[in-house]
């Protein structure tokens, strides 16, 4: 059985579409034993790839081929997952925590006041 790239990382749930596989290939945003590829490539048993995920960075090692996309369940047979683990520093370093702005825990939705604060805060910049 012969399957390309793009939708491998389709079927193993990596990318929600094999478009934004396909896209993220040409990119450079998956790499092949650090050295780019084309969607087109046909993947092989045993071979590493890197892939980037807005900050998140896996290590996958393919250990069988799928060719159709299944429950996650399925898909987590088919790679093995080399990525080193993340560190709590790295957690809170994601996109969706931003450290320049504190807010107090259950301190409810900023105000207008507030959002205008916060924006001329990052305008500043």
């Amino acid at each position: 059985m012969e399957v390309r790239a793009d939708t491998y990382l389709w079927a193993i749930r990596m990318y929600k579409s094999r478009t934004l596989a396909s896209d993220a290939i040409k990119g450079g945003k998956v790499k092949l034993d650090g050295d780019n590829f084309k969607p087109s490539h046909v993947v092989k048993v045993g071979e590493k790839y890197t892939l980037t995920i807005g900050v998140d960075k896996k290590i996958i090692e393919v250990t069988a081929l799928l060719e159709k996309r299944g429950n996650f369940e399925l898909a987590q047979k088919h790679y093995a997952d080399h990525s080193p683990p993340k560190t709590k520093q790295e957690k809170l370093d994601s996109v969706f925590f931003n450290v320049n702005i504190k807010r107090d825990k259950g301190s409810g939705r900023p105000t207008k006041k507030d959002r205008r604060d916060i924006s001329g805060f990052n305008d500043a910049d």
